[in-house]
């Protein structure tokens, strides 16, 4: 992969644009399949099962977030220790990283599918699942419980892929699970009758495939990163810098639980089923949204990451603007695209008078700064790519924590559901704000520490 010279990975090649498309592009389209996964599950469950169901499947997203959040974690973590090791010529520690955390990973998710079985009906009422929708909700996590492990494995090891330079077989990765769970949905809710069953039997089928697949990469000899049990030994230096760096990640993600279980129950207070059916919609339509940013994310961190522990800050500075750039405009376009055609883009998922009359009103109020969502991702993933793990927390905790759940318990008082809506335009200005004034001081320290590359 690499004999230590920075300039002989791939990693340092100097064309930044290009770099950052090879990296990026295929993250961005695996991202996006996977988005769009989401939206076709929600689809065919919205047209074959009913709005209840979309419910359940919105009350049931916690659990997800939180097996996400916590391969995200770990991935992101140790990509990032993977990288700047490989940049600073130190396989052998990329190695440990990596051992360190597939242990963490099979230990998290054994522990989370138990207690999901275990006290899954208390869960589902935590995060705000009423009578009606209960049972929808239940039958759908029985069986996506299943796939935990398998799950966690390949998002945290996709991540290590990409820290490698591999962004395209972590891409192969992706879209096997997204396109066999597109094409298998119809198949198991229409053609066998499944129902809601079988978007969830579709879901793991997906995933077991998609962990294969990364599973055989690791076998394939074409990396010199091994998934052999001996380097599974916990270290707890080790260890504590994979979660200390990865941990802005979790938290993001696990404050999109933590916020999902707030907004079921907020929205059951002031809107009932239909508004958390409704807004279930908005949010599988917002993460296909996000996906591209998150594949743009990915990418640039192993550059800045890379080129940091070379010593190339003005690369790494140059990254960061170019990566500003393109979130911004991808962002735009995606809200342009709602904002202009939201009474069609919710039709698709259902018919339901109160569900669409509900979600058009919603959309044109929570897509208005969408555009700045970019800017918030790539100033988290700025820090996490150079090992600073509290600013990094802070961002990722900015939108979704700090401002947007206080808004959310605040603004529905005197303005009911569209209380609710408005918390999200307010919380995305304030984000933006932090995030400025946090990164563009460690750009100008780039620049004041730049040397000829």
């Amino acid at each position: 992969m690499t004999d230590g010279n920075p300039r002989d990975h791939l990693l340092s090649d100097d064309h930044l644009g290009r770099l950052l498309a090879r990296l990026s592009v295929p993250a961005m389209v695996g991202m996006a399949v996977m988005g769009l996964y989401n939206v076709v599950d929600t689809i065919f469950v919205g047209r074959g099962v009913g709005a209840l169901a979309i419910a359940g499947i919105a009350v049931a997203f916690p659990i997800q977030i939180l097996v996400m959040s916590i391969g995200q974690m770990l991935g992101v973590g140790a990509a990032s220790v993977i990288s700047r090791s490989l940049g600073a010529g130190r396989p052998e520690r990329a190695q440990v990283a990596l051992g360190n955390m597939l242990f963490a990973v099979t230990v998290l998710s054994v522990l989370i599918t138990a207690v999901g079985y275990l006290r899954l009906d208390e869960l589902l009422r935590l995060f705000g699942a009423t009578d009606t929708i209960l049972p929808h909700a239940r039958e759908y996590m029985e069986i996506l419980l299943a796939g935990t492990l398998l799950h966690a494995f390949a998002m945290a090891s996709n991540n290590v892929i990409r820290a490698e330079g591999q962004a395209r077989v972590a891409m192969i990765s992706m879209l096997i699970g997204a396109v066999v769970n597109i094409a298998l949905d119809p198949v198991f809710i229409f053609g066998l009758g499944w129902g809601l069953a079988g978007a969830a039997w579709a879901t793991v089928i997906a995933k077991v495939l998609a962990a294969l697949y990364v599973f055989g990469y690791f076998r394939s000899g074409r990396t010199p990163l091994s998934l052999a049990l001996r380097h599974w030994r916990p270290l707890r230096g080790m260890m504590g810098e994979i979660v200390a760096i990865g941990s802005s990640s979790f938290v993001r993600m696990a404050a999109s639980s933590v916020l999902a279980v707030v907004m079921n129950h907020t929205l059951a207070i002031h809107g009932g089923d239909m508004a958390i059916a409704a807004f279930g919609v908005i949010n599988r339509l917002l993460i296909f949204m996000i996906t591209p940013l998150i594949g743009l994310a990915q990418g640039l961190q192993p550059i800045v990451g890379f080129n940091h522990g070379a010593g190339r800050f003005d690369k790494a500075r140059r990254a960061v603007r170019l990566a500003l750039a393109s979130s911004t405009a991808i962002a735009t376009a995606g809200a342009a695209l709602m904002l202009a055609f939201p009474t069609t883009i919710l039709g698709i998922f259902s018919r339901d008078r109160e569900l669409l009359a509900i979600g058009v009103g919603a959309v044109r109020v929570v897509v208005l700064t969408f555009p700045l969502v970019g800017i918030q991702m790539v100033g988290a993933t700025l820090f996490q790519a150079i090992g600073r793990a509290l600013p990094a927390l802070v961002l990722s905790l900015s939108r979704q924590f700090i401002f947007l759940l206080p808004l959310l318990l605040i603004l529905p008082r005197p303005w009911g559901l569209n209380g609710i809506w408005i918390s999200f335009p307010v919380a995305d200005l304030a984000a933006v704000a932090l995030t400025l004034a946090l990164m563009v001081p460690q750009l100008r320290r780039f620049g004041a520490a730049r040397r000829p590359a």
